[in-house]
């Protein structure tokens, strides 16, 4: 049986958490630049999210070592045994799934994880073997039933309300270099039956610079059930700027599982924000749900203080932390990229 046919479901990233794993950096080759400031800017976020709920950090060996250098002095931050290739755990590691089951006379909850297929991004980066047993690894370490469908998905490709919508980018998830001969209509009941969704949105565009063929995580969020936030650009000048608008635009014509019609809010990234000439995907959508606080990434940009204002609207409740991202954007990624959230 499916996950769906089970009752499992996935949640939104504003349900509790029971903690964050992080994947110690260590390949050097992935990241612009020079490597020696990454850890030090991994050890910032891992401290920035054991203030309010505990850390998983993975790695192996030497890698392993690095990350209790910088961390042996954390409270709320515990090191596990996993070996990787990569450190972009949002999209190597588990999906979980909550199940309610019924006739108890109250909500039982129950964990389960979708163990998805991992070839980097389209088979981009090799080697990623380590990288592809992460996500089993973790489930099986933490006693959870793993489901595996035999299909490539990354974490940041999909997007939730935790009510049955599902928001994905048509061009990494329908991609015959990670998932040859499934079309959109395969793809759509994969994801209906493994992930427990009703209704899929898709959207378009990506990122200059985001090797991820456009994961949802840096353009479309939900803050709660019927409202997203939305990445625009208003410099015309910046490669994002029609893409942007057109997803805006798009995600503006949508209703979700409860047949609400979207409420669309704007947030605008940095123009043109580059390393060495080359765009990266400086984007504050990539924010981090936890147990109240949302991280939002900043980058030293004018556009930092008006993303950071409309999360804290967004997120009632929870205190807004800035989390400078101006190195791990050399990664080609963000705070969500290399987060995974463990339902409590």
């Amino acid at each position: 049986m499916t996950p769906a046919e089970l009752g499992y479901r996935l949640p939104a990233e504003w349900e509790p958490h029971a903690a964050t794993w992080l994947a110690w950096p260590h390949r050097r080759a992935t990241w612009l630049g020079d490597f020696a400031a990454i850890p030090a800017a991994y050890a910032r976020v891992a401290r920035q999210i054991a203030a309010f709920e505990p850390v998983r950090v993975v790695g192996s060996g030497v890698v392993l070592d690095d990350a209790r250098r910088h961390l042996a002095d954390v409270e709320h931050v515990s090191f596990t045994d996993i070996p990787t290739n990569d450190s972009w755990i949002r999209d190597t590691g588990p999906v979980f799934l909550r199940r309610h089951d019924a006739g108890t006379g109250h909500a039982e909850k129950k964990l389960a994880a979708v163990t998805w297929g991992w070839n980097a991004w389209g088979g981009k980066y090799p080697p990623w073997d380590a990288d592809a047993r992460v996500a089993a690894t973790i489930a099986a370490r933490l006693g959870l039933r793993g489901f595996a469908p035999g299909v490539v998905l990354e974490g940041g490709a999909i997007e939730t309300d935790g009510a049955g919508t599902l928001l994905a980018n048509e061009r990494c998830v329908v991609d015959p270099r990670r998932n040859p001969g499934l079309d959109r209509g395969a793809m759509e009941k994969i994801l209906r039956d493994w992930l427990g969704v009703e209704r899929i949105l898709w959207t378009g565009g990506d990122l200059a610079g985001d090797d991820t063929d456009g994961h949802i995580d840096q353009l479309a969020r939900f803050v709660s059930p019927g409202r997203v936030v939305a990445a625009r650009q208003p410099d015309r000048l910046d490669p994002n700027h029609a893409a942007l608008a057109a997803n805006l635009a798009l995600l503006g014509t949508f209703r979700d599982a409860a047949g609400r019609r979207l409420e669309v809010i704007p947030i605008d990234i940095p123009p043109r924000f580059s390393f060495q000439g080359t765009q990266l995907p400086a984007s504050h959508l990539n924010f981090y749900v936890g147990n109240g606080f949302v991280g939002v990434p900043v980058f030293g940009a004018a556009t930092d203080e008006a993303a950071l204002g409309t999360l804290e609207q967004c997120f009632p409740g929870r205190r807004v932390v800035p989390v400078d991202c101006r190195e791990i954007v050399r990664g080609r990624g963000g705070l969500h990229c290399i987060t995974r959230d463990e339902p409590a």
